[in-house]
């Protein structure tokens, strides 16, 4: 009985945060860290099918670097990397657009509807909800650096996103982009597709599914999570070096994507079980939300 009871009362305390972000939109980042783990991956996606029956809207947008790693090796090509960019040539952008926007796409929507959820691809051959342009990146002396088929998103077709929402739907986006100046395909970074998407969306939320807990007091102890930030303490713990190496350009999109309308940013570790319920629907949650100050 005690047990039940227990059980009861972790319903209770999510019921006011499911009343709270009713019909709320929220963009969920997928990343390798989560894709490359299969457990870790359905109870994520569980999550979402949860969150969407109980009346969240979920946007998904996902990456897929290690898979399309593998099938470049397979293919015979070496992956090219130009700080931290895929360099994206024709025959980079055919795998990426092949293993990204169809193999993976259409399995982590097949996935969602296994689960109980109903869920649309939105990828080159459904329905393209990104456009974008190509991008450069600056060299050392300045000069740009071409990076092949490599863009950023400038418009989301925010329609059709919305309308599947509201249909019971979970919309699944690849992070690649047509080109609206070409109509030719980019491979764009996932996380700053997700920014574009929920800031398109003004949505509730931008959850990161990371490989880490969130931010930490100490990198080397998990135990140091901070659980709460505002945007100024953030800028504040980049400076000072509590925020160093690869999590700073995390937390930046995370300001970007603050300083765009987004209410709130999370990042979690996509690979604690069921951590997108217990960040989004407990009062303590498992990682750091970052919010305007």
């Amino acid at each position: 009985m005690e047990e039940a009871i227990q059980k009861a009362d972790v319903l209770i305390e999510a019921l006011g945060w499911i009343r709270r972000f009713r019909d709320k939109i929220t963009v969920i980042k997928l990343g390798g860290s989560v894709m490359e783990h299969e457990h870790a991956l359905r109870h994520v996606l569980l999550d979402i099918v949860f969150m969407e029956t109980v009346g969240m809207r979920p946007v998904v947008v996902h990456g897929g670097g290690a898979a399309i790693d593998r099938a470049m090796d397979a293919a015979g090509l070496v992956p090219r990397k130009i700080k931290g960019r895929r360099y994206t040539d024709d025959a980079t952008l055919k795998i990426v657009e092949q293993v990204l926007a169809y193999e993976t796409n259409e399995s982590l929507a097949a996935k969602i509807e296994e689960l109980g959820g109903r869920a649309m691809p939105l990828n080159f051959r459904t329905t393209n909800v990104l456009f974008g342009e190509r991008i450069t990146l600056a060299g050392d002396g300045g000069e740009q650096i071409d990076l092949g088929h490599v863009g950023r998103v400038t418009r989301v077709d925010r329609t059709t996103i919305e309308n599947l929402c509201y249909a019971g739907q979970v919309p699944v986006i690849p992070s690649m982009a047509v080109d609206s100046l070409t109509g030719g395909k980019l491979n764009v970074n996932a996380d700053t597709a997700a920014t574009a998407v929920a800031t398109s969306l003004g949505a509730e939320k931008l959850m990161y599914m990371s490989d880490v807990n969130g931010v930490r007091r100490d990198k080397n102890d998990a135990n140091s999570i901070i659980h709460s930030l505002t945007d100024r303490e953030a800028r504040e713990l980049i400076h000072t070096g509590v925020i160093d190496s690869g999590m700073i350009p995390k937390v930046e999109a995370c300001l970007e994507t603050l300083d765009r309308g987004v209410r709130k940013v999370h990042i979690i570790d996509g690979r604690v079980r069921h951590s997108l319920l217990l960040e989004v629907y407990t009062t303590s949650g498992v990682g750091t939300e970052i919010v305007k100050g």
